[in-house]
């Protein structure tokens, strides 16, 4: 049920992956989260989505697996959207810390908040001096520019109109639009509570189940329209970061965010592949 006292949590999923499923199942499990599943689409069923987009509006032309990615993220932003509380929306290859429930109690108990992201990639990120308690040693710092990907955040229903909207002119890869959405009010949870399991061993944790990205598994190149207004977008996409970066120098710093392993430790079971149970969002079809 949906509701202001609780935060709702989305797992996206292809049906084929049933290994992942049931790896974020036990998971979820484990650390006492219920959940929904969202049924990703897929590259044969983006012509089913009745849903009209602006694919040739990015910095380069998507592919079809990117697309279906977006298009994914995009059910969960809708649903976030008309959820009054807020929306954990996670795919099906992020590790979360145990920690995880008690900092979603504080996130949920927060009415400036937009976006927040549990992620970190071993990559640098423009991040707030100033920083706020989040509980069991955590902390909520302000996001100013994130390049880390979609694996794990939370968004408020007024963050995910913003990002509806944003997608009526233009589409990008799911993460990017996460980034380049400067309007939204976003946040870092630090010590990071998620990390996808491909970037798990930067961090010293052995993953328990082997993945490979699904879109990187997509080898083949989309086809331009207009080579010289992909090369314009990705100039004044460079141009904006840059700005953005010297703008928050007084508040910001370029930093890596920290993860604790040691965080990770109860959850790091072996997940058999078996049959679940979960709800199901409906949100889209494969």
């Amino acid at each position: 049920m949906k509701g202001a006292n609780k935060v709702d949590c989305l797992v996206i999923n292809l049906t084929t992956a049933r290994d992942r499923m049931s790896f974020m199942s036990k998971q979820l499990e484990t650390l006492g989260m219920s959940f929904s599943r969202l049924r990703a689409t897929t590259p044969s069923t983006l012509g089913e989505e009745g849903l009209t987009f602006n694919w040739d509006s990015w910095e380069r032309p998507l592919r079809d697996t990117e697309k279906a990615c977006f298009l994914s993220h995009f059910r969960a932003w809708q649903y976030a959207a008309s959820n009054n509380g807020y929306t954990l929306i996670l795919e099906d290859d992020a590790l979360l810390s145990f920690y995880t429930p008690r900092v979603l109690a504080i996130i949920k108990a927060q009415n400036d908040i937009e976006h927040v992201t549990l992620e970190v990639r071993n990559r640098k990120k423009i991040v707030g001096k100033r920083t706020h308690a989040a509980g069991a040693g955590h902390r909520v710092i302000r996001l100013y520019q994130d390049r880390s990907g979609a694996a794990a955040y939370v968004l408020s229903a007024s963050g995910a109109q913003k990002l509806l909207e944003r997608a009526k002119m233009q589409t990008a890869l799911a993460d990017a639009m996460l980034c380049k959405s400067y309007d939204l009010k976003s946040f870092q949870i630090e010590p990071a509570c998620a990390v996808q399991l491909d970037c798990a061993s930067y961090y010293g944790i052995t993953p328990t189940l082997e993945t490979a990205s699904q879109i990187d598994g997509d080898k083949r190149c989309a086809k331009s329209k207009s080579s010289s207004a992909f090369f314009a977008r990705r100039i004044g996409a460079q141009f904006r970061m840059a700005f953005r970066a010297i703008s928050c120098l007084s508040v910001a710093e370029r930093r890596k965010v920290e993860l604790r392993r040691e965080d990770f430790a109860t959850v790091l079971v072996n997940y058999p592949t078996n049959e679940f149970s979960y709800g199901d969002a409906g949100c889209a079809s494969d």
